[in-house]
């Protein structure tokens, strides 16, 4: 598109040159004459006919979008304009005699139009280039596999299921797995991790990422839009084509100040011509440089541009942002909730107690607990088999498992009939539990510990402790939403005094203890309910329904999955501090959109009087091309404006 306003702009320009040596006003200003010949007026109009169709198409065709949309913007105004003054020269050429024509400046006017509007886009694709960036990630070969040798092919023609090499300091054709060798891998124009990652066999990599300093070799797994990059591609230009509700207010204002711009040019033209007598193309040129001046043309851009960058800057750093909305959004969260499991904490559970209330051994109770456990999903499953394989135990697969949402499970084994779960769970049984494994218990929970109680056959047979590390940059987290100003609150399964121990090393505000996953939407709604505006971080999976009812869904750690429909924003990093670089770039996206929304609608309301020739007492009128020029400045000091986004710093306030 920019190539096409600069193709237009040096045709007109080359034509308007013998226009404007034809016209009769400049050769008055430049003291030269041409001898009128047969005809003369005749090649004035061609060629301002030529300019006028040739230079005005994209601006004609742009007006008839918009009016067939049922909108009134920028196109709709220079069209207006354009062919108000063009029509008026050629009345002025055939009909009329003695009334100076309007040529040379429908001929600038075009020129500085294509000239601005060229210049516009090339700021523009700047401030939006961010697809084009993240194309260019993906090397145009890979070296393949064929019966043992590897060659060189286009990355087109690579297929699932292949085998890659890939060398030092190589991009990463495509996503894939190790299946040779390892590496350190830059990650960090995806996730914006700037530590090389540490990848071994067996390990994913992502297309478009650096190898270290070692080669290895990958099996393709994803191809075309299934690859992340794709998808975070597509996911850039959806947010970039959609709009928040600034842009839409915005979008009215520009369909306003248009009907204002053409009422004010009726005016100004009536009024100079009529009351104040002045010449017929003195008060044309009035009425054509308020319609020009007025293009909402900064209005138009001053979210676009703003929204593209910030949704750049967001996926350089490891956000991945669904809608435009969020980021919008963002700037009026004053509460966030954080998940503990995986969000404020590891996930990664360990064994840490083994306590008997049968006649066991601690290897039977592991052995017991890892089996009826095998089929779960929750970390505490995968804490319990790789505690058998360290104890060197065998395990078997239960003959009948039910997992109980938040509480804990029931299982068949050997004829055995199973329960393991929060104490809570196992009083909901109709089982009592003794005092001295309460005592157990307790301890255990002011420690911060998950725990797990197992019966058999109604009989309580013991209690394994689980240990959750905090994550290292947790409290970093807390602190810095703190001094935001935020509210942080943890939300969590556990018993009270576990999530007590929890949120006492976060240093959360406030916490909420043994809520199930079904029900922390409905505290998201108590929060809201409270006036308060909430972001919900979690892992996008089981705290689905919570995520969907914040005001913010934020999904932690999901890599470069961006298919999580619940989230708003996916954060590829499992690193709480993220969020509080969120919340950053929320604030200075808001900030830049106010900025440029209070610049175009302060230009118009200083400079349409202007234009309108208030300061024609003093001696001071614009003609359309100063207009035009003006109108461009302004539409370049707005896309200015939104490219400094591209220099905040996320890490700090």
């Amino acid at each position: 598109m920019a190539r096409d306003f600069k193709k237009r702009f040096i045709v007109s320009t080359i034509v308007t040159i013998p226009l404007l040596a034809m016209s009769s006003t400049i050769q008055d200003w430049l003291g030269f004459t041409i001898p009128r010949f047969s005809g003369y007026d005749l090649i004035l109009a061609s060629l301002a006919t030529l300019i006028t169709v040739y230079g005005g198409w994209p601006f004609f065709k742009g007006a008839r979008k918009d009016i067939q949309k049922g909108l009134l913007g920028m196109m709709v105004l220079v069209s207006f304009a354009v062919i108000t003054g063009y029509l008026f020269s050629l009345a002025s050429t055939f009909i009329f005699t003695g009334v100076a024509d309007f040529y040379w400046e429908i001929g600038t006017l075009i020129d500085v139009l294509l000239f601005g509007h060229w210049m516009d886009m090339r700021m523009t694709q700047r401030a939006t280039g961010a697809v084009e960036e993240l194309v260019k990630l993906i090397p145009p070969t890979a070296n393949k596999k064929f019966d043992g040798e590897f060659k060189e092919v286009r990355t087109s023609e690579v297929g699932v299921g292949d085998i890659l090499l890939v060398r030092p300091g190589e991009k990463i054709p495509i996503d894939g797995m190790i299946v040779e060798g390892g590496s350190a891998v830059d990650e960090s124009m995806i996730t914006g991790e700037s530590k090389p990652v540490t990848k071994k066999k067996g390990d994913e990599v992502i297309g478009g990422t650096i190898n270290g300093n070692s080669s290895m070799q990958i099996r393709v797994e994803k191809t075309g839009k299934d690859t992340a990059l794709a998808q975070i591609i597509d996911l850039v230009e959806r947010v970039q084509e959609s709009k928040p509700d600034t842009q839409k207010l915005a979008d009215r204002a520009a369909h306003y100040l248009t009907i204002i711009a053409i009422t004010v040019a009726t005016i100004t033209f009536i009024y100079w011509n009529y009351v104040a007598a002045s010449e017929m193309v003195f008060a044309l040129t009035l009425a054509v440089t308020v319609t020009v001046i007025a293009c909402p043309h900064a209005l138009g851009l001053a979210i676009p541009t703003v929204t593209a960058i910030s949704s750049t800057l967001a996926a350089n750093n490891g956000m991945l942002v669904q809608n435009a909305e969020a980021l919008e959004i963002g700037e009026k969260v004053n509460t966030i909730v954080f998940d503990k499991t995986g969000t404020l904490t590891e996930g990664k559970f360990r064994v840490t107690e083994v306590h008997l209330a049968a006649e066991l051994t601690e290897e039977e109770l592991i052995r017991i607990a890892a089996s009826i456990e095998s089929q779960s999903e929750h970390p505490i499953g995968l804490a319990l088999k790789i505690e058998a394989e360290e104890r060197g135990i065998e395990i078997t697969s239960p003959d009948y498992f039910e997992a109980i949402e938040g509480q804990g499970i029931s299982a068949k084994m050997d004829g055995d009939k199973y329960l393991a779960g929060t104490s809570k769970f196992i009083i909901s049984r109709g089982l009592e539990i003794d005092q001295s494994l309460n005592e157990k218990a307790d301890e255990l929970s002011e420690a911060g510990q998950t725990l797990s109680f197992l019966t058999r056959e109604n009989s309580l047979i013991g209690l394994i402790g689980f240990a959750d590390q905090l994550k290292s940059s947790s409290i970093m987290a807390v602190r810095e939403l703190q001094r935001m100003s935020m509210q942080v609150i943890m939300i969590t399964g556990d018993n009270q005094k576990t999530a007590k121990a929890i949120a006492e090393q976060a240093g959360v505000d406030e916490y909420y203890a043994e809520v199930l996953p079904k029900d922390k939407a409905d505290k998201v709604r108590e929060l809201q309910d409270r006036e308060l505006k909430v972001a919900m971080v979690g892992d996008g999976i089981n705290d689905a329904p919570a995520l969907i009812q914040a005001d913010i869904g934020i999904a932690i750690g999901a890599g470069t999955d961006v298919a999580i429909e619940s989230a708003d924003i996916v954060l590829v990093k499992n690193d709480p501090q993220d969020v509080s670089k969120l919340i950053r770039l929320s604030k200075a996206t808001m900030q830049k959109m106010k900025e440029n929304l209070a610049w175009a609608t302060g230009y118009n309301a200083f400079t349409i009087p202007i234009a309108a020739g208030i300061l024609r007492p003093w001696g001071i009128t614009l003609r359309p091309q100063w207009g035009a020029l003006i109108m461009t400045a302004s539409s370049i000091i707005v896309v200015l404006n939104a490219l400094r986004l591209r220099g905040l710093n996320l890490s700090s306030e």
